[in-house]
């Protein structure tokens, strides 16, 4: 089998020779592989690495398209620009990670219909990389790799446009806005995607960005998830399924009790799993290893720690308990590699992870 066969054949919870796997590296790790002569500059580490999947295709979701950026203050650490969301947001200069919500325009429902909701109901092109979607898309199919479509939903389309705060509590206090906010991205994405699929053809499969969680709790509960985001997932995941595409979902931090909801929404693979938020792959597999499939959930804290005894007995533990109960599974971390994981750590970790038990 080839890493595309892997994978197809993984999300649908068939027997493998050997699992498919791929992770994400800091643009920090990348530089440190450079600067030790691992890698070359420029390198694409899933070929370094001989991953099993590219993607390709990010619609973008900003509102204004025709807004530049603004810088409206920046120093030797950081820089705050106001973006075409109407979102001012800090970014650290010498680091990677999520960036500081500063202020929003949109705070509440009347400003979401005046400045942002009309902008999105118009189909644009300019959302739309097609060329990049074709080119990585005919790049993994020269290579055998599994191509995926990756993109945001609705939980990561709106935080971006208002916070989590003002957007959490609209789903207390005005949940009909925030409803509306929902499926006026799902309605965005799903014209787009048929942009891409028409002119150039459909993937392997898709994989949603929806970090729903933090340490130890989701953002909302079940219930609030079922009542406001799940209808809109629903939709994404049918359209999906419409056109034999599975659908992996990410969710960084603890989302277990959203799990049973996303699987009544479609999804047919979990991925990340942090563990340091309180996720336990082999829990999960025990409770939900029947119905989806799983990618991740391998603890990075232990991949930076290069004690390559203890990396195998984790890839044991975790992953032996997922092919137990007729599960299928990719082999990643559960986020993405710092740069403090030794290269030859990585390459042991899927050429080891890999082989199955």
């Amino acid at each position: 089998m080839d890493h595309r066969r892997r994978c197809q054949a993984i999300l649908r919870r068939q027997l493998v020779d050997r699992l498919p796997y791929w992770d994400s590296l800091w643009p920090e790790t990348t530089a440190r592989y450079v600067a030790q002569g691992h890698m070359q500059e420029g390198e694409s580490a899933v070929e370094h690495f001989d991953m099993s999947c590219l993607s390709g295709g990010w619609i973008n979701c900003v509102a204004n398209l025709d807004f530049v950026p603004e810088v409206l203050e920046e120093d030797d650490d950081s820089i705050l620009r106001l973006d075409g969301n109407g979102a001012r947001l800090r970014f650290m200069k010498q680091r990677s990670g999520t960036p500081e919500h500063v202020g929003f325009t949109v705070t509440d429902r009347s400003a979401w219909e005046a400045d942002i909701k009309p902008r999105l109901l118009v189909t644009d092109r300019r959302r739309v990389p097609v060329d990049d979607y074709r080119q990585q898309r005919d790049r993994a199919a020269a290579q055998g790799r599994a191509f995926h479509w990756a993109g945001i939903a609705p939980f990561e389309q709106m935080h971006p446009l208002c916070g989590h705060e003002n957007m959490l509590m609209g789903m207390a206090l005005d949940p009909d806005w925030v409803r509306d906010m929902v499926h006026t991205y799902v309605d965005l994405t799903l014209r787009h995607l048929d942009i891409l699929f028409t002119e150039v053809g459909l993937p392997d499969y898709m994989m949603y960005y929806e970090d729903m969680g933090f340490k130890d709790h989701p953002f909302m509960s079940p219930q609030m998830y079922e009542d406001i985001i799940q209808p809109g997932h629903a939709r994404l995941f049918a359209h999906a399924h419409d056109h034999g595409l599975p659908v992996m979902v990410h969710s960084c931090g603890f989302v277990e009790p959203l799990v049973p909801g996303l699987i009544d929404a479609g999804m047919d693979c979990l991925q990340a799993m942090e563990v340091k938020a309180g996720m336990d792959l082999p829990t999960l597999a025990q409770r939900y290893g029947d119905r989806i499939s799983f990618c991740g959930g391998i603890d990075v804290r232990l991949l930076a720690s290069n004690d390559r005894p203890a990396i195998a007995a984790e890839l044991r533990r975790c992953i032996d308990p997922v092919l137990a109960c007729g599960s299928g599974y990719m082999l990643h971390s559960d986020h993405s590699i710092p740069p403090e994981v030794d290269h030859d750590t990585l390459r042991w970790f899927f050429e080891e992870g890999s082989v199955l038990p």
